[in-house]
C-alpha cells in the first residue's frame, strides 16, 4: 500500500514522529548513537494508550476494513 510522506491523515506514523520531535527538537546530539538513544527513550515512555490515540484514527481503520485489508 502506497503512503505518501508527510500526510498524517493517511500515514499515522507521521503523527507519532511529530510527538517524538516535540520533546527532542531543541536537543543537540554529539553522535548518532546519542540521538538513537534519546528516540528509544521517548518511545519507551509512551504508553499503549498514547500510541493508540496518536495512530488509531477510526476513519483509517474503517477504510482498511472496507477494503478487505487485514
Amino acid at each position: 500500500m502506497f503512503q505518501p510522506p508527510h500526510t498524517p491523515e493517511v500515514n499515522p506514523i507521521e503523527r507519532l514522529w511529530k510527538e517524538i520531535k516535540k520533546t527532542l527538537r531543541w536537543e543537540c546530539f554529539q553522535t548518532l548513537d546519542e540521538l538513537r538513544e534519546a528516540v528509544w527513550k521517548q518511545l519507551d515512555q509512551l504508553s499503549a494508550y498514547q500510541v493508540k490515540s496518536i495512530t488509531g484514527w477510526d476513519f483509517i481503520l474503517e477504510a482498511l476494513f472496507v477494503s478487505g485489508f487485514s
